[in-house]
């Protein structure tokens, strides 16, 4: 899907596609760190290979991860390791992400945060810091995992300009100037996108980032 705010540029070039072996719903407190239960290799569906196709056309530079099943109900399956957010737009702190997750978070950052930067805040967007993906640990007060515990989950928590401004969900969501317009413009495109979208609205877990992720269909907040 496309934002109002523009059509997709073209393709820019990619990096080859390599098999590494690379080891918050709402978010919660995590697990102790755990050696996976069982690993095995990549063979990607029909699927899967569209998924990377589609990640490879929209210039994000990336690595597929061999599957990975953890005790307790954790996972990494179908999962990628992105080194950019797409036409070399940086992205940090980002761990294994299932494939679908970062084709929309890659389509979201060219056609909605990048854009939305240009208009709002008169500048190109050059880095994405998220508060990571991969976390095998319960959505916070409830028995139940996180969306974080199948890299299904993305949170972001700020976003760097060219000219060297920093915007932060914390620090600009309620700001009353163009660092909130922006956030909240592009919060409200992520909502078309994303499965759940939470941020500081939501609740005090999220006073300080945007959760995304591909369950539920079209909760926002």
């Amino acid at each position: 899907m496309k934002d109002t705010l523009g059509k997709p540029a073209q393709t820019h070039r990619f990096l080859p596609i390599v098999v590494l072996s690379l080891s918050l719903g709402a978010c919660g407190i995590p697990d102790s760190k755990r050696p996976a239960d069982r690993v095995t290799a990549v063979k990607p569906s029909v699927e899967t290979k569209q998924c990377f196709a589609d990640l490879q056309h929209a210039g994000v530079r990336f690595s597929p991860l061999p599957n990975k099943y953890f005790s307790g109900g954790c996972s990494q399956i179908g999962t990628v390791k992105m080194m950019d957010a797409g036409r070399r737009t940086g992205i940090t702190n980002i761990g294994p992400v299932r494939c679908e997750l970062a084709n929309k978070f890659a389509a979201w950052t060219e056609y909605a945060v990048k854009r939305a930067a240009r208009q709002y805040l008169g500048s190109e967007l050059i880095r994405i810091e998220t508060m990571g993906s991969y976390s095998c640990r319960n959505i916070a007060g409830s028995n139940r995992r996180s969306e974080h515990s199948k890299a299904n989950a993305i949170d972001v928590s700020a976003f760097v300009l060219a000219d060297g401004r920093r915007i932060t969900v914390t620090g600009n969501w309620r700001d009353g100037g163009r660092g909130e317009q922006f956030l909240k413009v592009i919060h409200k495109s992520a909502c078309r996108r994303f499965g759940t979208v939470l941020g500081p609205d939501y609740n005090a877990d999220h006073y300080n980032h945007f959760h995304f992720d591909m369950s539920g269909n079209g909760y926002c907040r």
